[in-house]
């Protein structure tokens, strides 16, 4: 199955890069139809015509991105290096409110370039 999700340009292109293989989302409805196997298409938010795709290669499911954040390595997730000593589950909270953590959960999708 294919999904298609938007990605701002610096996780866009981390990915392309090969630098992020984790990709952080919610597990709402939209992702819990994915599956490991399935082809994720990457659309970058500022340039519409720039696209990744990448086979999902494993999905990582959580309560929260605070214990998303104890088990999952943060350089595969789209910190660099020197951000990793300061990297905060609250990181995330830009995107998702705790409330929205707590009704789905969250899930790292692991990703390979195609």
């Amino acid at each position: 199955m294919t999904h298609h999700m938007n990605l701002n340009p610096q996780p866009f292109s981390m990915i392309a890069q090969g630098k992020k293989t984790i990709e952080l989302r919610l597990l709402d409805e939209k992702r819990k139809a994915v599956s490991v196997g399935d082809t994720l298409i990457f659309t970058n938010t500022e340039n519409t015509e720039e696209q990744l795709v990448c086979l999902v290669k494993n999905l990582y499911i959580f309560d929260s991105f605070e214990k998303l954040y104890q088990v999952l390595p943060l350089d595969k997730c789209g910190y660099l290096p020197e951000e990793i000593s300061s990297a905060s589950y609250k990181d995330m909270e830009e995107y998702y409110s705790p409330m929205e953590q707590k009704r789905y959960g969250v899930v790292g999708i692991e990703l390979v370039l195609q």
